[in-house]
């Protein structure tokens, strides 16, 4: 009964219209928005890990570690956009 699920589910997919090019599309979409979000993520966590220990000792470098957690946070929204166009084409 289990090998039967498969089966099923390509023929959804099949039923639907769901044909290789808009797979390969809502991959890279997926892909797009998921590596980007981890950039950010990534970034926003070493910035601001760093960003509150600098500041402890320097108070001016508070607004650079802002800066640079703005722009890191764009990278994850540029990503989304750009999943978002690539999903829909």
């Amino acid at each position: 009964m289990k090998s039967v699920i498969p089966v099923i589910m390509a023929g959804i997919i099949g039923i639907y219209g769901y044909n290789l090019n808009k797979g390969f599309a809502h991959l890279a979409a997926g892909l797009t928005c998921g590596l980007c979000g981890l950039g950010a993520g990534y970034a926003i966590g070493i910035v601001g890990d760093a960003g509150v220990r600098g500041t402890a000792q320097q108070p001016r470098l508070f607004v650079g570690m802002i800066l640079i957690l703005i722009f890191s946070e764009v990278l994850g929204l540029y990503g989304m956009i750009v999943a978002l166009i690539l999903g829909t084409s």
